[in-house]
């Protein structure tokens, strides 16, 4: 499948004329070449805790998103490995059981890149960490933050986050948090906020200052409409769809695409 996606790219970059001078076989060579120059990305791989022991870990071939014999067979060279929490009651208790979950994620990706396999992945904290990284010939992790639930109230926790290495994270997931609201609220027409609440906002403007990408992936249009008006740096959509091929609320309609494209961002 992914020699076939490679294939479909050089065909779309060549005028037909120039296509049909080239053997199939040709192309397929062409584009696994290009693939073994370029840097690849997976900007969204969910993780189980329950695979960072000593005996179970990302160094076998497991039955999960990514794992380091995946990465090697598909050529992927970047994953951005994710500290995902539920949502949860906007409570004082819900904030502290889901800030204990997002620490127990962290501290396990830490595990994995600096003690069970720091001879084949490292984490990177920018893009010249990754190209360094890259040159060694190992594969590189990355951490992403979806949903900013575990930060409660307390916007020192955004700092913290980006200290243990979170260089991307989202304001909501499925269900209104804090911050903002989410998709779902599309559903049932209900919202908390209608887009960013006034903690949202001022998340954003602390994730700007600590170079923290803001993810667009889970919250409403309106939420993510308002993260674009505030934003000083481009925000990212790290597992979204167009939802003129998919007519879902998790995905981004034609004036959200441009609105990105505006902003300098990527989906």
């Amino acid at each position: 499948m992914r020699h076939a996606i490679f294939i479909m790219f050089l065909l779309l970059t060549y005028s037909c004329g120039e296509v049909d001078k080239k053997p199939v076989g040709d192309m397929e060579n062409r584009a696994l070449d290009i693939h073994k120059k370029v840097i690849t990305i997976d900007t969204h791989a969910d993780i189980d805790v329950k695979n960072f022991t000593d005996s179970i870990n990302y160094t076998h071939l497991l039955d999960t998103q990514v794992n380091l014999p995946k990465m090697e067979a598909g050529g992927l060279d970047v994953a951005w490995f994710i500290v995902y929490t539920g949502q949860d009651t906007l409570s004082a208790d819900g904030y502290g059981k889901a800030y204990d979950n997002a620490i127990s994620k962290f501290n396990a990706i830490h595990k994995f890149c600096e003690e069970i396999a720091p001879d084949q992945i490292e984490l990177a904290l920018n893009s010249a960490d990754v190209r360094r990284i890259f040159k060694t010939g190992k594969k590189v992790a990355m951490i992403g933050v979806e949903n900013a639930y575990p930060v409660g109230a307390d916007l020192k926790r955004i700092e913290e986050f980006h200290q243990r290495g979170a260089r991307y994270m989202s304001l909501s997931h499925n269900g209104h948090s804090q911050f903002c609201d989410s998709n779902t609220g599309e559903s049932d027409g209900i919202w908390l906020h209608n887009g960013l609440s006034i903690l949202g906002k001022s998340a954003v403007s602390e994730m700007n200052r600590l170079g923290i990408m803001i993810d667009v992936s889970h919250p409403s249009k309106a939420s993510m409409q308002q993260m674009i008006s505030l934003s000083k740096a481009p925000v990212i959509a790290s597992h979204s769809s167009a939802r003129a091929l998919c007519d879902h609320s998790r995905n981004l309609d034609d004036e959200q695409l441009l609105l990105i494209k505006e902003n300098g961002g990527v989906v």
